[in-house]
């Protein structure tokens, strides 16, 4: 699995893909990192990305001209005729405050791509055409808004890569973990609680059901506990589909 990242900040990956499991698949074969510069496809000595919107109003817009030329190069395979060949699977997508919320379901649903390209928004947004016409999606990591799309592509990558058969050392650990696992009416649960040594610490003891051995209750206990934090934390997620 190849991810793309277009954007106008390309050394901001240099920090944020560097470490943990992500690094570990890219030099293991699993997955494949490409970061891509969009003003390299800028066409003026200034390397211009970005106008005045019409109609007036604040801000910039990002131009349609070079995302359609970067991508054109990037992605061949989508602007070749259907009769000329495999388009490829592939899927382009633009980090935006204006697209659904990003989470675990859509995470594995992106393993089905060869080729994922995330376009990093930009200034006041970018050029409708764009996501009219070049972007197979918009995707926001939360109600809030961000300088631009280069933090919320790298949570992507990593959400999406740990996912990739082999990646992680344990393969149960993406399978048993917050959003991965549903109760019996079919809602997500997160993550039950975690301990390990020392059993007592300043008098904050470890729940005894988890240091006597027997296992049915100690799944019981993890149920229990995941349905609790769920209801604490994250009540919304007892209402929604999984």
């Amino acid at each position: 699995m190849i991810f793309h990242i277009l954007t106008i900040f390309p050394s901001f990956f240099d920090g944020p893909l560097k470490y943990g499991v992500v690094p570990k698949a890219v030099e293991a074969g699993r997955i494949g990192i490409r970061v891509h510069n969009l003003r390299d496809w800028a066409v003026d000595r200034h390397q211009t990305v970005d106008d005045r919107p019409f109609g007036g109003g604040e801000g910039m817009v990002l131009k349609v001209e070079p995302v359609f030329r970067a991508l054109q190069s990037i992605l061949p395979s989508r602007f070749s005729p259907p009769e000329e060949g495999n388009h490829g699977n592939t899927r382009v997508i633009l980090l935006s405050a204006q697209g659904p919320r990003f989470h675990q379901a859509k995470a594995r649903a992106l393993l089905d791509y060869d080729e994922v390209l995330l376009l990093c928004g930009r200034y006041e947004g970018v050029d409708e055409r764009i996501t009219g016409h070049l972007v197979d999606e918009e995707l926001s990591i939360g109600d809030f808004v961000l300088s631009g799309g280069e933090l919320p592509a790298a949570l992507v990558v990593d959400a999406v890569a740990r996912l990739v058969p082999g990646v992680l050392g344990n393969e149960a650990s993406s399978q048993f973990e917050s959003f991965s696992v549903s109760d019996g009416d079919g809602q997500l649960l997160l993550d039950c609680p975690h301990y390990t040594r020392p059993a007592d610490f300043n008098g904050w003891r470890v729940p005894e059901v988890l240091l006597q051995g027997n296992h049915a209750e100690i799944r019981r206990w993890r149920a229990a506990q995941a349905l609790a934090k769920r209801q604490k934390n994250r009540p919304d997620l007892s209402r929604r589909d999984s």
